[in-house]
Parts: C-alpha cells; sequence; structure tokens
C-alpha cells in the first residue's frame, strides 16, 4: 500500500483515467480533424459575412456564393487559408480540451453548470492561441486576397497594422465563444446522457454515434445563438481589406451599431446557414474524434 500511495503522489493528476498530456493530443488531433475537414464551409461563411454591399448582402444564396468561388477560382478558391487553420487549430485544442476536462474534474461530473464554466475557461485560453492565425485565416479567405500566402499576410499586417491587428477582435472572440462554449457543453453533455439513458446498453460505454449526435446537436444550437457575434468578429478581422469598410472603433456594441444602421437587424445573422452547417458536423465530428483518440489511450 505504502509503494502504492508514493507512485499515486508522484504522478500527474489524472482524470476520466487519463493524463494531461494525453487530453492535450486527443484534443489537437480532434480540433485539427474538424476544421481540415469543414474549412470549405467555412470559407463561405467568411465570404458572406464581409460582404459591404447591402444589396449584394441580402441577395446572395449560399449555393451562389459557392458557384462563383468554384467557377472562377477553382476548388482551390474553397481552401484558401487552409494552412493558417492548420497552424492555429491542433495548439489552440490542445489547449481547449485540456483545459476543459481539467476545469471538469473540480467540480460535479454530472452539473450542466459545471460543464458551462469549464468550457468558458477553455475557450478564454484558447481563443488566446487561435485568434492571430484566425485573422490570417479570414483575410486569406476573401475574394482578391492581396496576400500571397500565411508568412506574406503576417509580415504585411504586421508591417502595415502592429502587432494588435492580431487580437483586434480577441475581446469579440471571447465574448462570442463564452456563450457559444457555455452553451454547446452543457448541451453536448445533456444530450450524451440522453441519449445513452434512451440505448439498449445501459453499460459504460458510450458509442461514436452517440457523441457525434450530441456533438451535432450541440453545435448547431450554440452556432445559431451567436452568429451575430460572429459576424462582429469577421468586420474587424477583416477591415480595410478586399474592400471591407474600415472601422472607428473595435468596441462590439459600436460594431453591431454600424451593421444595424448599414444593414438592418438582418445584417447580424448574415452567414448563420453556412455557421450552423460548419458547427453541426464540425462538433460531430471533432467530438467523436476527440473520445476515439481518448479512447485509444485507455
Amino acid at each position: 500500500m505504502g509503494a502504492t500511495a508514493a507512485e499515486a503522489t508522484a504522478s500527474p493528476p489524472i482524470h476520466d483515467g487519463l493524463e494531461f498530456w494525453q487530453f492535450m493530443i486527443a484534443g489537437s488531433i480532434a480540433g485539427s480533424v474538424e476544421h481540415m475537414a469543414m474549412f470549405p464551409v467555412d470559407t463561405l461563411k467568411t465570404r458572406m459575412q464581409a460582404i459591404t454591399s447591402t444589396a449584394k448582402a441580402s441577395s446572395l444564396t449560399l449555393r451562389q456564393s459557392l458557384g462563383s468561388i468554384v467557377k472562377l477560382e477553382g476548388l482551390g478558391g474553397l481552401y484558401r487559408g487552409i494552412a493558417a487553420m492548420g497552424l492555429g487549430a491542433g495548439p489552440a485544442h490542445a489547449v481547449y480540451f485540456s483545459v476543459y476536462e481539467s476545469c471538469k474534474s473540480l467540480g460535479n461530473p454530472n452539473s450542466p453548470i459545471a460543464h458551462a464554466a469549464s468550457g468558458v475557461c477553455a475557450t478564454v485560453a484558447s481563443d488566446a492561441v487561435l485568434t492571430p492565425m484566425d485573422v490570417v485565416k479570414q483575410r486569406l479567405q476573401l475574394k482578391g486576397s492581396p496576400y500571397k500566402g500565411v508568412c506574406d499576410c503576417v509580415k504585411r499586417v504586421m508591417v502595415e497594422e502592429g502587432f494588435g491587428a492580431f487580437y483586434a477582435s480577441y475581446r469579440t472572440t471571447v465574448v462570442m465563444n463564452a456563450p457559444f462554449t457555455a452553451v454547446h457543453f452543457a448541451t453536448y453533455e445533456a444530450a450524451k446522457r440522453g441519449l445513452m439513458a434512451e440505448g439498449d446498453g445501459g453499460g459504460e460505454e458510450e458509442s461514436l454515434v452517440v457523441h457525434a449526435a450530441a456533438g451535432g446537436a450541440a453545435g448547431a444550437l450554440a452556432a445559431v445563438v451567436t452568429t451575430p457575434l460572429d459576424v462582429v468578429k469577421t468586420q474587424l478581422q477583416c477591415q480595410g481589406v478586399c474592400g471591407c469598410d474600415r472601422l472607428s472603433s473595435s468596441s462590439i456594441l459600436d460594431v453591431i451599431g454600424i451593421i444595424k444602421k448599414k444593414d438592418g437587424y438582418g445584417g447580424l445573422m448574415r452567414g448563420w446557414v453556412p455557421r450552423m452547417l460548419f458547427h453541426a458536423p464540425a462538433a460531430a465530428i471533432c467530438w467523436s474524434t476527440y473520445e476515439s483518440v481518448k479512447s485509444f489511450f485507455h
């Protein structure tokens, strides 16, 4: 007993049968797979949200946006900027899931409030890692982007706008992702428990179908609820590029006011369809991949 106790004291804290570094690896793989698989849909969302002409914004549909990109730029146009996301998604999701699991282990594992609070802590940490690359990614996704690639974009933004430009949207991103993550994790955990209760297995095993279904429902709901803040984020990150308006203020309320004055309330929901179509399957992919990698470590 004495040797066992000593070993336990010397080992890193373990939660859910796994160590901290294993959560980081599982999260990194899950995040990378999620964003790479759904990147074309994210490009469509960015293009629709960055439109500055009210007439064009109100008439452009998802199908028209897709057709225009494929016709004028080829399939490669849907993947422009994917390298930036590849560089940012892995580290950001490693932070995201490891912080989430660590925070969740401190409270009641069955409490929706604990899941939501853990998710908020996770997103504040991960957004600090992802936001700079998200800025680069969105600028590369724009139609007629003046940047040759990731390195060129980073260099030119640093020279022309300064380091602060990479974090101009960080506050908005956190304000958006905090409720997004709270809704997402609370819905995911509740849906997962509900689906497992309905199943006839009754054991500890959680099938990939359960994770995918719960994740998809959580992603879709959270995406729609937070679309207005996502529009604000896109406007801040793409300002002054490819015809996007240069904003005089980075205040969330000021930007909302500008969008509302120019495009009406509908402007705040621009791109909600591709955003939902991105996050529903993306969350399903992410959670099922994450849980699969966790199972591998067991």
